[in-house]
């Protein structure tokens, strides 16, 4: 009676979703203060009374962080229409409605971070100078998932069906060397004499890994490297050869192409966001900016 009696008389503000909303989507007190612009301190002791006036706690303390609840999952929804009707007041509110701001978060690889989202951005910046980017770089789509991010840039042949996506093309692959006395052309025995760079540690499923492995299973990579960018940064220094994204080697003069584009490895691009954020006018302006200038040539 007494928890019931207190969900009745306690009446949840905007702050509040706010604060629930930060913690969701960083599950970390430092972070969402960092957000709010408060300290971990004072997010803290918001959500004591926040849940001390709910009569029901809203998320799971670990050592990894904290992990939201049910209650506090549909409190983060409303706290997202929230921040929707906000965006909307403000840019209503704007004295040059053209102008956009305020910050979009974005992940995506590193490979296509600095081979296609980064010059894409770099366009933007004349036409909506008041916009600001927070960039992560992975290879997990977790952040996107947990609402951490506004926007996911990623290569996948099956996209989340949870989430708003737009198709921006195939992501075409080949085997290249260094044009700095690397070899001029590709064969079983070049493949077999020749040092690979792969991240098969870090990358096991990439179909460039699986595709090596597929028609070369004898060889072993001299080097194994945790991302595609550093396999392109090796081979261009000719310390071996390596599947690469043909947009990453466009317009590197240290780069051959060894071979045809490979069918088995081409996989698509796809921008990423939230049903609830691509209203949001930072982020559609960015979304559809970027669906429309990364160029996978």
């Amino acid at each position: 009676m007494q928890t019931m009696t207190a969900q009745t008389q306690y009446k949840l503000s905007a702050p509040d979703l706010e604060v629930v909303l930060a913690l969701v989507r960083t599950q970390t007190l430092a972070e969402a203060g960092e957000r709010l612009a408060v300290d971990a301190s004072t997010v803290f002791r918001s959500l004591q009374r926040i849940e001390k006036g709910l009569g029901q706690r809203l998320f799971e303390r670990s050592r990894t962080g904290y992990q939201p609840l049910e209650l506090a999952q549909i409190l983060a929804t409303h706290g997202e229409q929230l921040e929707v009707q906000l965006e909307s007041a403000r840019s209503a509110a704007q004295a040059e409605p053209e102008q956009v701001s305020g910050s979009v978060r974005i992940t995506t690889t590193d490979t296509i971070l600095h081979g296609l989202v980064a010059p894409a951005l770099k366009l933007l910046q004349s036409s909506h100078p008041l916009l600001s980017y927070d960039l992560h770089a992975g290879n997990e789509l977790a952040s996107l998932t947990r609402r951490d991010a506004d926007i996911a840039v990623r290569a996948t042949r099956r996209p989340p069906q949870h989430l708003v996506g737009k198709h921006v093309g195939p992501i075409r692959m080949a085997v290249f060397g260094s044009k700095k006395g690397g070899p001029k052309s590709f064969d079983a025995g070049v493949a077999s004499k020749t040092g690979w760079v792969a991240p098969d540690d870090a990358l096991p499923d990439h179909p460039s890994v699986t595709w090596r492995k597929k028609h070369f299973p004898k060889v072993l990579p001299r080097y194994r490297v945790n991302s595609i960018l550093t396999v392109a940064e090796l081979v261009g220094q000719g310390m071996g050869i390596g599947l690469l994204p043909v947009f990453l080697a466009q317009g590197r003069g240290d780069l051959r192409a060894l071979t045809d584009t490979l069918d088995e490895c081409q996989t698509e691009l796809w921008l990423l966001t939230h049903t609830e954020s691509r209203h949001l006018r930072r982020v559609s302006t960015v979304f559809t900016h970027l669906a429309r200038h990364m160029a996978l040539g």
